[in-house]
């Protein structure tokens, strides 16, 4: 439970505006972000878990990698996305946008969750 809350804290209540629009902009606004979002989990985990939690925040969101995971997966039920038109969601254009972009919050928090989750059992 309170790695979910220090992820809800990290992602949510610390990140500025300025860090969320220019996150997947400028890598400074994303070093800015993890470094905030990651230092709390040293009061859990060790250096070493916090490093790698530190470094896959900045990779998803840097890169807006959790899009790239919902292509894949759309794979399953749509054949053969096609990327041009799935680029800024991992969704086609003809889903509505907004669910688009709930949808991929919800995997972009998935893989944050998961990848946390890991380092801070196994490391």
């Amino acid at each position: 439970m309170l790695q979910l809350i220090l992820h809800l804290i990290g992602d949510y209540v610390t990140q500025s505006d300025w860090m969320a629009i220019n996150k997947v902009k400028s890598s400074f606004a994303a070093v800015c972000h993890v470094t905030l979002y990651s230092l709390p989990f040293l009061l859990i985990g060790s250096w070493r878990a916090v490093l790698i939690i530190w470094a896959s925040h900045f990779l998803i969101d840097r890169f807006r990698l959790a899009r790239y995971v919902v292509f894949a997966k759309n794979f399953l039920g749509r054949p053969f996305p096609i990327w041009a038109d799935c680029s800024v969601t991992g969704y086609p254009s003809e889903r509505p946008p907004w669910m688009a972009v709930w949808l991929l919050i919800a995997a972009d928090n998935t893989m944050h969750l998961a990848i946390n989750y890991a380092a801070l059992r196994w490391l």
